[in-house]
């Protein structure tokens, strides 16, 4: 299979790039000038595997410049590219709707060039603040301008593809973590305080979570380039619990070093929401199965980090 994959520096779209050579499909892999995980992306490529990586240096504002190998048509596209990472840009509404129109050109560059399926990596924020189980079927009130943002796009970008003779698939993501995930995420932040014997200040942390693990969420992307149908699938693990398990489950695996205090941080801006995605559909329609447990996945984690 040859592949686009648009953000293949990204968290996500560099696991992907990783699981797409390990299976032995042809990547395009396209890197914004100057991104500090270039050196990364061709280091994590086997050598037996590097015939397969093509990495084109592109600002996705030049998408449709994109160069393809005589002879390498390519027949899917994954879109894990978008900017502004970190709460503070979540809420920038000028910087999440360049996004959507970014995308949107990547969505129509990958229909020029003859692609059969695209798969955009959407998040559970489309959804909003939800409690209980979530399935792909309720309806999206997202509060945050990133979500609000995520889920115009699905509705742009499925009309366009209607017409095109492309199928559009959207993947809502619960939260991902793993080695290589931003500093400032939460199991990044907790591992690193507890193992530095620091005092973790955290909200109350009793709404329901799921984490799912980088692998895992990598596979569930190249089985949906393969097998998925049209539509909306939510990527998580098959483990939600209430955070403070999660938390208290970091604590113990960090040899119960540092401290934690509920209740000494507000809620973040979007509110306090149930993750508990229903992952059914997913699992139904192809050969996906979240494998690595959360304890495994913290291991993994912590040996890749400095102490």
């Amino acid at each position: 299979m040859n592949v686009i994959v648009t953000g293949a520096t990204s968290f996500i779209g560099a696991a992907a790039v990783r699981e797409l050579l390990r299976r032995g499909d042809r990547v395009c892999a396209v890197v914004r000038p100057g991104s500090k995980n270039l050196a990364y992306l061709e280091t994590m490529t086997p050598p037996e595997r590097r015939e397969n990586l093509r990495i084109i240096t592109l600002d996705l504002s030049e998408i449709e410049q994109l160069p393809l190998v005589p002879g390498k048509q390519p027949c899917a596209w994954l879109h894990a590219a978008w900017d502004g990472p970190g709460s503070e840009n979540r809420a920038r509404r000028d910087v999440q709707q360049r996004n959507v129109e970014l995308s949107l050109g990547a969505v129509r560059t990958a229909a020029a060039l003859g692609c059969r399926r695209f798969v955009f990596t959407g998040s559970q924020a489309e959804y909003g603040v939800r409690h209980g189980v979530t399935a792909e079927t309720a309806a999206c009130n997202p509060v945050s301008e990133y979500g609000r943002a995520k889920a115009d796009f699905a509705v742009r970008a499925q009309e366009f593809c209607r017409g095109k003779n492309l199928e559009y698939i959207h993947t809502r993501i619960f939260s991902v973590y793993g080695p290589g995930d931003h500093p400032w995420s939460l199991v990044n932040s907790c591992l690193h305080t507890f193992r530095a014997g620091e005092e973790m200040r955290l909200s109350d942390c009793r709404q329901l979570w799921n984490f799912l693990y980088i692998d895992d969420a990598a596979r569930a992307l190249v089985c949906l380039l393969r097998q998925g149908n049209p539509g909306f699938y939510n990527v998580g693990s098959a483990d939600t619990r209430v955070l403070r398990d999660y938390v208290e489950t970091m604590y113990e695996l960090c040899g119960c070093r540092g401290s934690f205090v509920y209740g000494g941080r507000g809620q973040n801006t979007e509110g306090a929401s149930d993750l508990a995605p229903d992952i059914s559909k997913i699992c139904t329609e192809t050969e996906w199965r979240p494998t690595t447990t959360f304890e495994e996945g913290i291991y993994e984690t912590m040996s890749g980090m400095r102490l």
